[in-house]
């Protein structure tokens, strides 16, 4: 046999198959461009001199390698799909006398070529895009720079290798496929159906408990560490729930249909229901595939998008003020002592010399340490460091303020009998107990919860909740804390500490220059070390760190909806070549065009818009956990939260009906015996 027959028949097969190769390579030539675009990003020396800029090449670097394991699995699943429709054709080649290694050869020179022109393509569209998103990513972190085209060439060989490697797994899995087929299974292939499946109620009733401990873990979660312990749990438990409540639920629900005569025995319903009944036990695993997709790219850019569009927000929570001190004291008598209203001075003279005023100062003392609530008990010995789920999520960090520093900062008159504490308590944790008592230490009367306090950068660093303790008397309700040690070093868990925060009327830039004079001349001792945070100095790396994310958050939302819009439409596509027959008969028996678009609506309106209505039902049980997770980063605007996930799910909604309503057309264009091109 020649050589050059395999080139046409390679080429022959990708163009009479045009409709199903065409999508495919554009896919193909997508992840290509993405990955490049996000490895020239991770390695762009742009990004070195910009505040944040050495964030978020860290977080591209962690995104090229999530593109490149979800390039992979995709591809695998949509190059299974065209193997399986190619499999007809395969066989009456192995029939007419080729054998598999010449069908062997073929799929290796249509790999060679799908996959050359699609680095090709891939990479100079990558190139063409990268300098603007580069530009849109400086844009994002408030930096400057040149346009100028530059061309990375690590990005080039990193991509390249990646694509030649997938593609090379890509034609073994085709070669595996091809070689376990006899040529009477490969042309029965294409009519090689399920038989319909009966109703399984069971496993209906499994993926709706399933489901339904997933939500119930989401709505019940009271705190951001639970949320982190249990998120990828109950992710877990949604996507298996998923796929069990499409692929059985979905059946149950044509067996319902089917049983009502007054609907299924009409044109519009009877051919569209009776088919998916045919087929739904893998109509309902496509159908999941789209939901979980479509609700991954709603999670990752609505809360990306919040995070980047609240940093401000999430600044000024992280950062009190402008200029943030912190005196850590060797004991607490140094704490209650002159040493923290000495170095006050100390810094309001030095910012007097520099010819700023202070605004909007804050100073209080405390005793700070970490505890689990038990009750009205806080326990602090060692057993608290255990990795035991239960005990992590109710570790709190506390800190004992003095009642006169309280109302100094709140401009309060609070008064408390000596037994008497308040409570202020941050991210969403709320205690319930009416006392409190500190180990084995006197119990406390709670006199109320109350609702406001200025926090500092310490509580907004940490994972876990904060419980502020206001009382008269620091030192004896601290009592219990001293004698307690921790560790191997036998530490005391008690942090003497006292805090001193004020705004400028200055810019950032005059803010960094006088936090430089204060931390290099404030003077130290051994028994009290101070140290400091400049909001202006940290803007960059939290820009970097939000920008980096939504950025990311992107290009991994529009990877997921090719994603998406690829299963929608293969799936529109099998199910027009599988259904032909069926409507062709039926058009014999006087179906009209009419009457097949007719059916063809009842069958999206009946199925086909389930994943998003499933994905907008999984989007709102999640939000209450997504907005505990957001508050590890300190955003708490709640209102932003609310607003941009509502118009991620409309904007997503009006997408999600274009591609239907397009890839419904090709699908009538089948069945209707419009176009028989395409095998």
């Amino acid at each position: 046999m020649k050589k050059g027959i395999y080139r046409s028949l390679a080429i022959s097969g990708i163009r009479k198959n045009k409709k199903l190769y065409l999508p495919y390579i554009l896919t193909c030539t997508g992840m290509v461009m993405m990955c490049y675009i996000v490895s020239f990003i991770a390695a762009s020396p742009v990004f070195t001199t910009i505040p944040g800029g050495d964030m978020v090449k860290q977080l591209l670097s962690m995104g090229f390698g999530i593109l490149s394991v979800f390039s992979l699995l995709f591809l695998f699943y949509t190059n299974s799909f065209l193997i399986r429709r190619r499999k007809k054709e395969f066989g009456l080649y192995n029939i007419l006398g080729m054998g598999k290694k010449n069908l062997s050869l073929v799929l290796l020179l249509e790999n060679f070529f799908i996959g050359a022109f699609s680095i090709a393509c891939g990479l100079f569209l990558g190139i063409l895009f990268s300098k603007f998103s580069e530009l849109a990513m400086v844009k994002i972190l408030g930096g400057e720079t040149e346009f100028t085209l530059s061309i990375g060439f690590s990005a080039i060989s990193q991509t390249v290798i990646l694509f030649c490697v997938i593609f090379l797994l890509l034609f073994l899995n085709s070669l595996r496929q091809l070689h376990l087929s006899n040529p009477v299974e490969l042309l029965r292939s294409e009519n090689t159906g399920e038989k319909p499946p009966k109703a399984n109620w069971l496993v209906a009733l499994l993926g709706v408990v399933i489901l339904a401990g997933a939500y119930y873990l989401a709505v019940t979660i009271s705190d951001p560490v639970s949320a982190i312990l249990w998120f990828f749990v109950a992710a877990i438990m949604v996507i298996i729930a998923t796929y069990l409540l499409f692929m059985a639920g979905s059946v149950a629900l044509c067996r319902i249909l089917q049983k009502n005569k007054g609907y299924y025995y009409k044109t519009n319903h009877f051919v569209s229901v009776s088919s998916m009944a045919y087929r739904m036990k893998r109509n309902g695993a496509g159908l999941a595939s789209i939901c979980i997709l479509c609700t991954m790219v709603l999670i990752m850019v609505s809360s990306t998008a919040c995070l980047y569009m609240g940093t401000e927000d999430s600044i000024r929570s992280r950062y009190p003020r402008h200029i943030n001190l912190y005196g850590n004291a060797a004991t607490q008598q140094v704490l209650w002592g002159e040493a923290p209203q000495d170095t006050q001075a100390q810094a309001e003279a030095l910012v007097e010399e520099q010819g700023y005023t202070l605004q909007n100062v804050q100073t209080y003392r405390t005793a700070a340490f970490g505890g689990v609530i038990e009750g009205n008990q806080i326990r602090f010995d060692n057993s608290i460091y255990s990795n035991r789920w239960d005990t992590v999520a109710k570790i709190c960090q506390f800190f004992v303020v003095p009642l006169a520093d309280y109302n100094r900062v709140v401009g309060a008159q609070e008064t408390l009998k000596a037994d008497e504490v308040l409570i202020y308590s941050t991210k969403e944790l709320s205690y319930g107990e009416d006392t409190i008592r500190l180990g084995d230490g006197p119990v406390y009367t709670v006199k109320r919860q109350v609702s406001q306090f200025v926090k500092n950068g310490i509580d907004s660093m940490q994972i876990f909740p904060t419980v502020y303790l206001f009382v008269n008397d620091p030192e004896a309700l601290i009592k219990p804390v001293e004698n307690v040690t921790i560790g191997e070093s036998e530490s005391s868990p008690l942090i003497y500490q006292w805090y001193y925060g004020f705004d400028l009327s200055c810019d950032q830039e005059a803010q960094e220059a006088l936090y430089e004079v204060l931390m290099n001349r404030l003077e130290n001792t051994p028994d009290f070390f101070v140290y400091g945070e400049c909001a202006a100095a940290e803007r960059g790396y939290l820009y970097g760190m939000y920008g980096g994310l939504f950025f990311l958050g992107i290009l991994l939302g529009i990877v997921f909806v090719f994603a998406a819009v690829l299963i929608i439409y293969y799936k529109q596509i099998s199910e027009g070549y599988e259904d032909q027959s069926r409507f062709a008969i039926m058009q014999k028996v006087g179906m009209s065009k009419k009457d097949i678009r007719r059916s063809i609506n009842s069958q999206i309106l009946t199925v086909f818009f389930l994943p998003l209505i499933a994905a907008g039902v999984h989007l709102a049980f999640a939000f209450p956990m997504i907005r505990k997770l957001l508050l590890l980063f300190s955003l708490t605007n709640f209102p932003l939260l609310v607003g941009v996930t509502a118009a991620c799910y409309l904007v997503f909604a009006l997408f999600y009906l274009l591609v239907y309503r397009a890839t419904s057309r090709s699908y009538f264009a089948i069945v209707s015996g419009m176009n028989h091109h395409g095998a």
